[in-house]
């Protein structure tokens, strides 16, 4: 956060910008009020006294209303403001994040679990750092000012108390922020892990039940998940002793302005009605700073989980997955009207903190029209080689051209419009099988997906056939043919030129294969493929094979 407003927040989030101008308004006229009320209050509560009659009790009890009522508003538009700048910033960090990670899938360290509770719980804490916490630390930087210059122009001895007092408790504050920094930030790691733990353990619950394994699972949970809520407790006992800190250092400053009027009123050196205008404006300075002590801690996770947010985007913009910004960027269709010109040269890839290069030496040629097998040893870098061509991976050496144009200065974006891909296992959302095919290119007529899942060797496929979470209802064979109908149907009708498929028949009988191999050659003769495989009959299909692993082409 490195200061009170965090300044990331500050310079990326235009609604953090717009939220602390109106704030610096909504506090600056909540300064004013609070100076009219102790006017009003000193000066009826003295002329009571002096005169001992009620005279204008009316008129000042009726101006008190209005200004309580401009309080209680004043006090509702603040939080309303930082809710509506939470929401905006929340829906860009959220965007900005999974751009990044479409940009970087392949990137090591990739935290499913950790990802979603980011963008889920984690930026959901921002609300209490919008609607809570800077809030009050606009209050607390123009009530004490506004505050302070007034008590300055009535008594000299107030002021001083008030400028020797009040920079405890920022300086107490900054002691406690610190440590409850970095707590925030030892809990986010621990929510983090148990997030990522409990993904990992759904995810591979199936497993784990067949090899007996599923109940010894919950006690690494179980600890876990006590770790969770011993930083939170840790946490919490911090929060509790810093507001029991400011609430002593106020308290003890406003007595001391109260002792000092008390003597002087008593002595004669200062008037009732003055000394009662200082009792009601001391306790106004110090509310404000104590209350941004209190409300830190609703700010601490989600600065926390913005800390975390920003590292994600910047890590895609260093990476460098995306095109450097205002590089001269040039469009897909320009590079090859009439099919795909690949060429790869000496590509190398080295992925962050590993000894050893996942893909080292790799030469490639995909002409126009042309089937290009991708074999080799599994772990010999031909997964890698397919997310460097597509963008997700940036190369650590040698070069990947399209039409003879960098692939670093190509649109990415519209790269991957001409490219038709089919991974290992292909995602498909919770919808219907023909929605899932459609993804390939939307707004296709029902006729061509009812056609592309024919040729994919899905001809017994319903396209109205309902498909759960996590391709529930689909077996992994029809899981790969609807894959494969999706990528034909972005062939058909979405304007792709390129196939790049990764095992596309595995799990296929030998007869689908067949069928699957022969729609896959009787496309647009200018149509491309790169396939990585393992299947000879796949390869025999193929105008040539690239050996990966043992860098060397075979013709």
């Amino acid at each position: 956060m490195a200061g009170p407003v965090h300044r990331a927040l500050l310079s990326r989030a235009r609604a953090t910008r717009t939220y602390l101008v109106a704030g610096v308004l909504v506090g600056t006229l909540t300064a004013f009020l609070v100076v009219a009320q102790a006017w009003l209050l000193s000066h009826q509560i003295a002329a009571v006294f002096d005169t001992r009659r009620l005279d204008g009790l009316g008129r000042t009890v009726g101006l008190l209303v209005l200004v309580l009522l401009g309080r209680a508003l004043l006090r509702g538009i603040n939080p309303w403001l930082g809710q509506r700048a939470a929401a905006l910033v929340k829906g860009r960090l959220r965007h900005e994040v999974v751009e990044a990670r479409l940009a970087r899938p392949l990137a090591p360290g990739t935290d499913t679990g950790g990802l979603v509770d980011l963008v889920t719980h984690g930026l959901d804490a921002l609300d209490g750092y919008y609607a809570k916490y800077l809030p009050q630390l606009l209050l607390a930087v123009t009530v004490p000012l506004v505050v302070g210059v007034t008590i300055l122009t009535t008594d000299l001895w107030s002021t001083l108390v008030v400028v020797l007092t009040v920079p405890l408790i920022p300086f107490f504050m900054a002691l406690v922020g610190w440590a409850t920094e970095r707590r925030m930030a030892r809990r986010w790691g621990v929510q983090a892990r148990l997030a990522h733990h409990f993904a990992d353990l759904v995810a591979g619950l199936p497993t784990l039940q067949v090899f007996g394994r599923a109940r010894a699972q919950a006690v690494g949970l179980q600890r876990i998940e006590a770790r969770n809520r011993a930083e939170t407790m840790a946490t919490l006992r911090i929060s509790f002793l810093s507001s029991m800190t400011l609430e002593l250092l106020s308290t003890l400053s406003v007595a001391i302005i109260a002792v000092t009027i008390g003597v002087r009123t008593v002595n004669g050196a200062m008037d009732l009605t003055t000394g009662l205008f200082l009792l009601v404006l001391a306790p106004e300075v110090y509310l404000p700073l104590r209350q941004v002590g209190v409300h830190y801690h609703d700010s601490a996770e989600g600065v926390a989980a913005a800390d975390r947010a920003f590292a994600e985007i910047d890590a895609a913009g260093v990476a460098g997955a995306m095109p450097v910004a205002g590089a001269a960027m040039v469009s897909a269709q320009a590079l090859a009207p009439e099919g795909v010109a690949l060429r790869v040269r000496d590509l190398q890839v080295t992925y962050p903190g590993a000894d050893a290069p996942a893909l080292r030496g790799v030469d490639l040629e995909v002409a126009p029209g042309e089937f290009v097998a991708v074999v080799g040893p599994s772990g010999g870098g031909k997964s890698t080689l397919l997310a460097v061509l597509m963008g997700f991976v940036p190369p650590s050496g040698g070069s990947v051209l399209l039409g003879g144009v960098p692939l670093k200065h190509v649109d990415l974006a519209a790269w991957r419009r001409r490219v038709a891909w089919v991974g290992q296992t292909p995602g498909l959302p919770e919808r219907t099988v023909g929605a899932n095919v459609a993804l390939g290119a939307p707004g296709a007529p029902q006729e061509a997906i009812r056609a592309a899942l024919d040729r994919a060797g899905a001809a017994d496929l319903d396209a109205g056939r309902e498909v759960g979470d996590e391709s529930e209802g689909l077996s992994d064979g029809e899981r790969r043919r609807v894959g494969l109908a999706r990528a034909l149907l972005r062939l058909s009708h979405g304007g792709a030129s390129l196939l790049i498929l990764d095992e596309p028949t595995a799990g296929l009988d030998p007869d689908t294969e067949r069928r699957v191999l022969a729609a896959l050659r009787a496309g647009d003769p200018t149509t491309s493929a790169l396939v990585v495989t393992h299947r000879p009959a796949v390869v025999a299909a193929c105008d040539r094979t690239v050996t990966v692993g043992l860098m060397e082409t075979v013709r």
